[in-house]
């Protein structure tokens, strides 16, 4: 058969996991903004500039250093039996969700607390005159000053978790990197494997425009 012919053959299966695909991206980066965003404001502000680092951040900092450091493959087969006693299975685009909204989670709250130590310290001064509550501090001075930068965090893990979630397949998770294995790779449909490749590059590609035209029209310096 020809490539297109191939692709049309084929067509089921990756819409299927086109479909699977979108769980897991959708599902991770739920827990991205819903956890990492609040982990990150949270490792900030355990992070007293200029003064001794307290114990909270130590351990909130060992914590989300050794979910980043561990080889994801590995993380997400020791992450099976976990899986499997939440959710009842560890195989689906669900049950891989798992593994990729704690590693999304981790990424996110990381490049958060980044993106606040680069706030000016006069949004705190100011915060400080005006004697509003942490918690509105937090939302309306902290969060709004680095909101562009935020954006570009979370359009960056965005782009992970794609990298990320092809490698799903190989503990049932599905997707179109598992797609591209299975059609392509392994039943030497060469040109299969090429265009969902060229799916993945284009999805980054237009997830990455997204974050970038939405962090310019959110930055209050242009």
């Amino acid at each position: 058969m020809t490539i297109s012919e191939s692709i049309l053959y084929y067509l089921p299966e990756l819409l299927e996991s086109l479909k699977e695909t979108a769980i897991m991206m959708g599902i991770s980066m739920l827990a991205a903004v819903a956890l990492g965003l609040p982990l990150g404001v949270w490792l900030f502000l355990s992070r007293s500039r200029g003064k001794k680092i307290s114990f909270l951040y130590e351990c909130l900092n060992l914590i989300v250093t050794i979910i980043r450091s561990f080889p994801f493959l590995l993380f997400v087969v020791a992450l099976i039996p976990l899986t499997r006693m939440l959710l009842g299975s560890s195989f689906g685009p669900i049950p891989a969700s798992f593994p990729l909204s704690i590693v999304a989670m981790s990424i996110f709250a990381r490049l958060t607390e980044q993106v606040l130590l680069d706030v000016p310290e006069e949004v705190s001064y100011l915060a400080k005159s005006l004697g509003v509550s942490q918690w509105q501090y937090v939302w309306s001075f902290l969060l709004v000053e680095a909101r562009s930068g935020l954006i570009l965090s979370l359009t960056t893990t965005a782009v992970s978790m794609v990298s990320y979630s092809t490698v799903m397949g190989i503990v049932g998770g599905g997707g179109i990197g598992d797609f591209a294995i299975r059609y392509g790779y392994q039943r030497y449909e060469y040109g299969v494997m090429y265009f969902a490749i060229i799916i993945m590059i284009l999805l980054v590609f237009i997830l990455q425009g997204i974050g970038n035209q939405a962090a310019r029209k959110l930055d209050k310096r242009k």
